[in-house]
């Protein structure tokens, strides 16, 4: 049988450091790309933290304890403001949830950055904790903590994924849709 030769280009780009596959009229080239920063691939990823924002009470932010950094659960906030209000599968839907995770990891982004100096101190993300205010008869906080899960592996790349804890709760503070909690591992 023979194989026809087509003018075929297939490109997978994928998160720095992975293998890139390239296939130009029958040929094929691997390479690997440079492993980017944490500081790096936001540039590259054209997002700008925040302005991290400030407690809603009397708590510390950002706590260290020896290599292991903890943020207290972040909102998705901007300013001293609830970005979102409501409860995924009442007021809000999924979508508008996985956007609300997606920037209360964004602030608590800005807070690391902010406690640390740069993100490029984080050695690992240990842990993830979301919680979700559901109506009740909704089972999809997974996809809805995907929103905060997908941008900390755009961030620090699925190498350093986090073990993730997903809550269904009936209310948050200020109305939040979610409230998400990061545990990080920073270099001294």
């Amino acid at each position: 049988m023979r194989l026809l030769k087509l003018a075929l280009v297939v490109s997978l780009a994928v998160a720095p450091g992975r293998l890139l596959a390239q296939a130009s009229a029958g040929e094929t080239q691997m390479k690997t790309e440079s492993k980017a920063s944490p500081e790096q691939r936001l540039k590259e990823l054209g997002i700008k933290l925040p302005a991290p924002p400030e407690p809603f009470g009397a708590y510390a932010e950002a706590v260290q304890t020896g290599n292991l950094l903890f943020l207290s659960g972040m909102l998705p906030t901007e300013g001293h403001e609830a970005r979102y209000l409501g409860r995924v599968g009442a007021e809000l839907d999924v979508d508008a949830g996985r956007k609300a995770a997606r920037l209360a990891t964004l602030n608590g982004l800005a807070v690391a950055r902010q406690y640390l100096g740069s993100l490029d101190r984080v050695t690992r993300v240990v842990r993830i904790g979301v919680s979700v205010a559901t109506s009740g008869d909704i089972r999809a906080q997974p996809k809805v903590a995907d929103g905060a899960s997908e941008l900390l592996q755009d961030v620090f790349g699925k190498d350093k994924n986090p073990s993730r804890l997903v809550y269904g709760v009936a209310s948050l503070p200020l109305g939040a849709p979610v409230e998400v909690e990061l545990i990080f591992e920073v270099a001294k």
